[in-house]
């Protein structure tokens, strides 16, 4: 490995780690601050806080499996950083949203392991959404921004080979 893929490495990990100490503190202020509270709203008919512990993934599924969801997530995150660290060439906004994704999912994992439930507190109010929490928004945010530039990417290279297809003509007679 090359200095540059290292210090890549090193800031990726960094920053997971920072991320999931931020998930981390957000989730201890919530259930500081919201147990027993009731909705909060912050931006009326927009979004409140309202704490609740989701046992199973996103949406509540799984619910029952928590133990499994864990193991999971933990093989899967791994897996996904080796890939990270390991394929030499991809584009930059690999290196920036997987991390993203990772942090997200190490945080949920965090509090799976540590009390066998996800805290959530992030509420919409103005339509019926399963409540959320920071770890959340950065899987999705990071998934869909994603899944966009894979879309983009596959319409630039098809427009690319089209352009490279030389046009058969018929010969003169």
């Amino acid at each position: 490995m090359n200095k540059k893929r290292i210090l890549t490495a090193v800031l990726q990990l960094g920053g997971i780690a920072l991320l999931v100490y931020v998930d981390y503190l957000l989730k201890e202020l919530a259930v500081e601050h919201l147990t027993g509270a009731g909705t909060k709203v912050l931006i009326p008919h927009v979004v409140g806080l309202h704490l609740t512990q989701n046992t199973g993934a996103a949406f509540s599924l799984f619910s029952s499996s928590t133990s499994a969801l864990s193991v999971v997530t933990g093989v899967v995150l791994v897996g996904v950083f080796i890939l990270l660290t390991v394929v030499k060439k991809k584009p930059l906004i690999y290196d920036v949203l997987v991390p993203l994704i990772i942090a997200g999912g190490a945080g949920n994992l965090v509090d799976r392991i540590r009390q066998g439930y996800v805290v959530d507190y992030i509420r919409t109010l103005f339509m019926d959404f399963p409540i959320f929490n920071f770890a959340d928004i950065l899987i999705t945010c990071s998934c869909v921004t994603l899944i966009i530039y894979l879309i983009w990417e596959m319409v630039h290279d098809h427009n690319q080979k089209k352009q490279t297809v030389p046009s058969k003509e018929e010969p003169a007679s």
